[in-house]
């Protein structure tokens, strides 16, 4: 069975928001993004929901969290990295392996590059085009201790 990482969904500029990143929100397109990621979702069941800790990827997750009766919770090794870090460390990839089977967790644009470049590099397979944008999803196969191979779900309309 698969784990889904998910991209949060649209928030508004970092330069146009007065408070601290952390505390940025999704717009108003995010919101219906992080909708139309809780219909797609909610099929697979999820066992469990994690997030980073920042709300815009809290927000993006936790319509999913409501539908399927499933706690969110958040943990810090999914927070952004900043701008001095490329590669996922050993405690990002043992949390994903930690998690059981149908998790969906919910991180950001630096972190699940990252991630997948280090799955590679331990001999994951890619099927089909990369997604990156705002809302898409990973779907990562494992089996045992390892993953196997990913695809990727384009991001769910923001209009």
């Amino acid at each position: 069975m698969p784990l889904y990482l998910v991209r949060h969904a649209k928030a508004g500029s970092r330069s146009d928001f007065d408070g601290d990143d952390v505390d940025r929100p999704l717009t108003a397109s995010g919101r219906k993004q992080a909708v139309d990621l809780c219909a797609r979702l909610a099929a697979v069941s999820p066992s469990v929901v994690v997030s980073s800790p920042y709300r815009r990827c809290i927000e993006t997750v936790e319509p999913l969290a409501i539908a399927t009766d499933t706690t969110c919770s958040t943990d810090d090794r999914l927070a952004e990295f900043g701008s001095n870090h490329v590669r996922a460390d050993a405690t990002i990839i043992g949390l994903l392996l930690d998690l059981p089977d149908r998790s969906v967790v919910c991180s950001h644009g630096d972190v699940i590059p990252a991630i997948i470049d280090s799955l590679t590099d331990t001999g994951m397979n890619i099927v089909g085009e990369p997604q990156w944008g705002k809302g898409s999803v990973w779907v990562l196969e494992r089996e045992d201790d390892r993953f196997v191979s990913a695809h990727a779900w384009p991001p769910p309309s923001d209009d």
